[in-house]
């Protein structure tokens, strides 16, 4: 067993490589082999959002806090409330993020294949967010 203290894992700022607008990311694990799960504590401020995106396993999200957007490609995006629990299947490629005018904050918890996790894609276009 081990305790993995809250100061051994600072927030860090995403990537916007793969995220536009400010988004925070805390790690909560990331379980060495055999085991593959991974899970983070993402907070969206409003109109933030990842890339386009996929996972070789799924990836399951838990809304926290606020209200959310989530979108499979070729639909329209779907509005996401605290407590509620998304399972996006594997290889579905998606985005995920806050409304214009709210924040959210999920837990995203997916499995590592092969050591991945997600395939990053392009940006999210105003036009697919406004949508």
């Amino acid at each position: 067993m081990e305790i993995i203290s809250i100061n051994d894992r600072p927030t860090k700022l995403a990537s916007n490589n793969w995220f536009t607008g400010t988004v925070w990311q805390n790690n909560i694990i990331e379980a060495p082999s055999p085991a593959r799960v991974r899970a983070l504590l993402v907070s969206f401020e409003p109109g933030s959002r990842t890339a386009w995106h996929k996972h070789p396993l799924g990836q399951t999200l838990h809304i926290v806090h606020g209200t959310g957007l989530i979108c499979v490609r070729n639909e329209k995006p779907k509005l996401m409330h605290m407590g509620d629990t998304v399972w996006v299947e594997p290889n579905e490629e998606h985005w995920h993020g806050a409304t214009a005018a709210n924040s959210m904050s999920h837990i995203a918890i997916q499995e590592a294949l092969n050591g991945q996790v997600a395939e990053w894609l392009e940006h999210v276009s105003e036009e697919d967010y406004k949508n």
